[in-house]
């Protein structure tokens, strides 16, 4: 600045209105930026600006250098016309801040999906900031599942909206499970729109019960039956998959009303009943195990997958009036094949027709694959 004795009449006027014209918020060029990280800003003003390291950022590691270089042009917020030592006292941050908040508050007017890092964790939830505006994210919108340890999310990126917005209040209120549960039902109907009878998935046993697994298919779970699981009826499905398991299975059926899905296991194998026909006959006597007892019979395994009934007319010569009074489960007889439906996939055999006969019968030769 130049000496006030080498100013003229018109000259000290001009810088008197200057004074009384300096705008509460000003922009200048950059002049100077010092190693503490102040930064000098030639306002046209009588005297230069200055924006300390505190009125930069509330981040202490921040570094004007990484922003601005000399020559550029910043906006501040005027502090003080004086600082003590002749400078205008200036703000950035108050200025980003107003800035920020802006652009938020369209973002939130607009319903936008908002990114941000986490810089606080607690019990309570997660402090996200969007420069310098603290939002908080309570637990129970944070989309964080049991046993998933929050602190995880220490300095993490997060997606969130905001669900409450109250900035005069200090209240800005995000919300990570809103976002989680869009996409996921845009997910989800992405893959109704594109699902079909016949498509193979790769999936994960997400749960298994008696009746079968459930498998996940990224975004939706389906039913993998016990009988699509393995040929033999008995089998437990925890004998095959365990939780957890990388699968591929096809869809069976679809129910897309009822968003449900039922699949089949390509592991399974061939279809043992595809080969009954040729290995297996009307009049064979046939050596088979007793699987499962009923009250109008048993059933009896042939080979893994092929099971036929006798009949309890058919176990003895002698009327019973239940199966286990001759026969015990997993006890292997010799049975003689007297009806078969392969359509149907049902072979009748008889005990009792081979009593008092030899112990000769057919072995499952045909056990082939």
């Amino acid at each position: 600045m130049r000496d006030e004795k080498e100013m003229t009449f018109e000259e000290l006027y001009q810088e008197s209105l200057k004074e009384t014209k300096l705008e509460k918020t000003v922009t200048g060029k950059i002049i100077s930026i010092t190693a503490q990280g102040e930064i000098f800003v030639d306002i046209n003003y009588k005297a230069d600006g200055i924006i300390p390291k505190k009125e930069y950022s509330d981040d202490e590691n921040a570094n004007p250098k990484d922003e601005f270089k000399i020559g550029d042009t910043i906006t501040a917020d005027v502090v003080k016309q004086n600082d003590g030592l002749g400078n205008v006292l200036l703000s950035y941050k108050r200025v980003k801040t107003r800035e920020a908040r802006k652009q938020l508050e369209e973002k939130v007017k607009e319903n936008e999906i908002i990114e941000a890092k986490v810089t606080q964790v607690n019990e309570k939830g997660l402090v996200a900031t969007i420069n310098d505006v603290r939002v908080f994210i309570p637990l129970s919108l944070s989309g964080i599942t049991r046993g998933e340890d929050i602190h995880s999310y220490q300095g993490k990126e997060v997606r969130f909206r905001i669900t409450e917005y109250e900035p005069r209040n200090n209240r800005v209120i995000g919300s990570i499970r809103s976002v989680i549960e869009e996409e996921k039902k845009q997910k989800q109907e992405a893959f109704w729109n594109t699902v079909e009878v016949g498509k193979e998935y790769e999936g994960t046993v997400a749960s298994l019960s008696s009746y079968g697994a459930f498998v996940d298919l990224g975004v939706v779970q389906g039913l993998l039956h016990v009988s699509e699981i393995s040929w033999e009826r008995n089998v437990k499905p925890e004998e095959i998959l365990k939780q957890g398991q990388a699968i591929k299975v096809t869809i069976l059926e679809l129910d897309r009303e009822n968003k449900r899905i039922k699949l089949s296991y390509g592991e399974k194998g061939p279809n043992p009943w595809n080969k009954v026909e040729k290995n297996y006959h009307i009049g064979d006597v046939v050596r088979v195990k007793v699987v499962k007892m009923m009250a109008f019979g048993v059933f009896v395994e042939l080979e893994p997958g092929i099971e036929g009934l006798v009949h309890i007319s058919q176990i003895a010569e002698k009327k019973i009036a239940k199966p286990e009074e001759v026969l015990t489960i997993n006890e292997q007889v010799n049975a003689k094949i007297i009806d078969m439906d392969l359509e149907q996939k049902r072979i009748e055999l008889s005990i009792k027709e081979l009593e008092g006969t030899s112990n000769e019968y057919k072995e499952s030769e045909t056990q082939e694959g």
